[in-house]
């Protein structure tokens, strides 16, 4: 279970740094497999350019190494990102993370070329992220498959297009060694009966001991024992994303005292129902563990 990891917030909108260290001890107590760091979930399209590199070496800093981290390197011109993973300290991540390009909706062959591109520039393994509700555009299983099969710089898929039968041909006729990840918390749990490997989490950010136990489970094949984990978090799973990411995310970490509700334009926080109906829910499930632990 890796965690695309939230920023902070003050309410005068700075980064929130002393959060996130608390956030980033949460998520290595919490047995984290690796943290993405710079994702979409971080906010990235609202932050300054310096503001992403202090992030950088403050993450890097605070982790020393103690669990992987993946820097998140995309966007839809292809020779800035190339520019950009040549430029760039990589020093303590292991491996980028970069999203199908957006808004341009580039056809097919453009994605292939584009992360062909990326890969022989990156001195680190690359995993790509297709999320085409956020793109406009959904890279096929095909293009996934060719990219997988024909650069050996790209380790991996992020899955996050919910398309069941896509995800389950990339698993199909993939290579052995690339790993499909899912990018939707909702449906890891049936995506990994399928084959998929683990998960880039967003409700890991707060449950990450809870929802990485249904993780290793699934991947011991232990479904059974996963599946009642999956179903404490149903009524969690949609309440994220109804009022957008990270709203919901953050709702859920405000509620758990751990930082600000706090978002930078134009993203906005969770509406009132929403936000009443998280504290409900998150309330719920820490007494449920807190139970679990006393027995």
């Amino acid at each position: 279970m890796g965690v695309a990891m939230i920023t902070p917030f003050k309410q005068d909108k700075t980064i929130d740094f002393d959060s996130l260290e608390n956030l980033i001890e949460h998520l290595i107590k919490g047995k984290a497999d690796y943290i993405v760091a710079l994702g979409t979930t971080g906010e990235t399209p609202a932050l300054f350019p310096e503001e992403k590199e202090q992030l950088k070496k403050f993450i890097v800093k605070k982790v020393d190494g103690r669990i992987p981290l993946v820097l998140g390197v995309g966007g839809n011109h292809t020779m800035a990102v190339v520019n950009e993973l040549l430029n760039t300290d990589l020093t303590g991540f292991s491996a980028v993370l970069s999203v199908v390009p957006f808004y341009n909706k580039p056809s097919q062959e453009g994605i292939y070329r584009h992360y062909k591109a990326i890969a022989e520039a990156s001195p680190l393994p690359v995993i790509l992220y297709n999320v085409p509700g956020r793109t406009g555009v959904n890279m096929t299983a095909q293009t996934t498959i060719r990219l997988a099969r024909e650069v050996e710089n790209i380790i991996g898929v992020k899955e996050a297009s919910g398309n069941f039968h896509q995800i389950e041909e990339i698993i199909k006729n993939k290579p052995e060694n690339f790993q499909v990840v899912s990018g939707d918390d909702s449906i890891t749990y049936p995506l990994m009966t399928l084959g998929a490997v683990g998960v880039i989490s967003v409700i890991g950010n707060a449950f990450p001991d809870e929802f990485g136990k249904m993780v290793r489970l699934c991947l011991r094949g232990d479904f059974e024992n996963a599946l009642p984990i999956h179903f404490e978090f149903t009524e969690l799973f949609n309440l994220l994303f109804v009022d957008g990411n990270p709203a919901g995310v953050k709702c859920t970490l405000n509620a758990m005292g751990m930082i600000e509700n706090e978002l930078r334009l134009p993203l906005v926080p969770t509406r009132l129902s929403t936000n009443e109906e998280i504290h409900r829910i998150t309330s719920k499930i820490i007494d449920r563990s807190a139970n679990r632990t006393e027995d």
